[in-house]
């Protein structure tokens, strides 16, 4: 018991704890609670963010693996050779068989990778990636053989070279198909049955399934595409106040009688030129696409018909072989005409008037021309050509 005397002493000794004075510590306790909350806020911002990306890289990615879009109908899928994963997933894009190339390639590594397999597969658009995948792992639905049709074959010789490479297939059923009309092209003029000049030269894979009509009809769309989609052909046409059809036979005896690619686009110039001023073409190769050869060039000159270019004017009235890429874009873009300057312009008797390229003949053995813009001058590369035995 504590005496009350004793309140008063003054010895009394205080104690440590006697006094309490300020807290220090409760204003730094305030601050690093609010620090704390701010962390764990922006973790939960951070996540909820990440939580997000994932979920739209899900979604993302499962829809291009599998689409939307209604299945159709099994679609033929070629696979050649030399194809790999790469330039597939390329192609099922374009053809509309995968939505993204790039995930189709992660997505076949991440389930084993591809052994590539040439041939004809079915498959389906808007199908998931996994039974794209799995239909290209499996054995081709046909084998096919590889047909090379070379640049200027007429629609005969194709029928030749189809025949002799895949013997099952009819030399006669082939020309009929690409000549009865059956099969249209977008550049064939109303009542022009035949495709002469409208099947593009190339290899084509040729299955045990196929037929005549079948291989006619894929090589008329690949004129089409190639002439018109890539080359626009009949914009040129367009320009030029021709039909497409002008220009596929234009470019059927740049064909013919090139050799070399930098004589095409001259060669289309001095045909356009000769089609101006109304002089006959004089093209040799449209003498022999009716007539027989082992009848002699001077007898042939001389024999009237449709297709000679020596005495009649204007176009022959088809094309007379079946022109590749090279060809096609020369008819659409002759060369200019010489410049003023240009040696056989000066030769000119009047060098003021227009100089143009109107002749051409052989000049050395790799094919390459000689172009003239007067008789003159043709008439000395000819007997130039004929001292170098080029001339027949």
């Amino acid at each position: 018991m504590i005496d009350e005397r004793d309140l008063g002493r003054s010895d009394w000794v205080p104690d440590e704890w006697d006094e309490v004075g300020e807290v220090p510590a409760v204003e730094p306790l305030r601050r690093q609670n609010r620090i704390v909350k701010w962390v764990m806020w922006l973790a939960l911002v951070l996540v909820t963010v990440l939580i997000i990306v994932a979920g739209y890289v899900g979604w993302w990615y499962l829809d291009r693996v599998r689409p939307d879009g209604e299945l159709t109908d099994p679609i033929a899928f070629t696979v050649v050779e030399g194809d790999s994963v790469e330039t597939l997933a390329v192609r099922l894009e374009l053809e509309g068989f995968v939505d993204d190339a790039s995930v189709f390639e992660w997505y076949v590594e991440r389930k084993g990778g591809l052994e590539v397999t040439p041939g004809f597969y079915q498959i389906r658009q808007g199908d998931h990636m996994g039974n794209v995948l799995a239909r290209l792992r499996t054995p081709p639905d046909q084998t096919y053989q590889r047909v090379t049709f070379p640049e200027g074959f007429t629609i005969e010789q194709m029928a030749d070279r189809l025949a002799e490479e895949i013997p099952r297939l009819d030399r006669d059923a082939f020309v009929e198909a690409a000549t009865s009309g059956t099969i249209e092209s977008r550049f064939a003029p109303e009542g022009e049955s035949s495709l002469e000049g409208l099947l593009f030269p190339d290899t084509y894979q040729v299955s045990n399934a196929d037929n005549e009509a079948q291989v006619v009809e894929r090589m008329s769309a690949l004129m089409e595409r190639v002439a018109n989609d890539q080359e626009e052909i009949e914009v040129g046409a367009y320009v030029k106040g021709r039909s497409a059809y002008d220009l596929m036979i234009i470019a059927s005896m740049i064909e013919k009688e090139a050799k070399l690619d930098e004589d095409r686009a001259k060669i289309a110039r001095v045909i356009y030129n000769r089609l101006e001023l109304g002089m006959p073409l004089q093209i040799d190769a449209t003498l022999y696409y009716e007539g027989d050869r082992d009848t002699p060039f001077p007898v042939l000159r001389q024999t009237p018909g449709p297709y000679n270019s020596y005495l009649n004017t204007g176009l022959p009235p088809t094309p007379i072989a079946n022109p590749g890429r090279a060809s096609i874009r020369a008819a659409i873009n002759p060369a200019p005409d010489p410049p003023p300057g240009d040696p056989i312009c000066q030769e000119l008797a009047d060098p003021t008037q227009d100089c143009r390229y109107l002749f051409y003949v052989l000049a050395n053995e790799q094919g390459g021309h000689a172009f003239a813009a007067t008789g003159e001058q043709h008439q000395a590369n000819v007997d130039r050509a004929a001292e170098l035995g080029l001339l027949d």
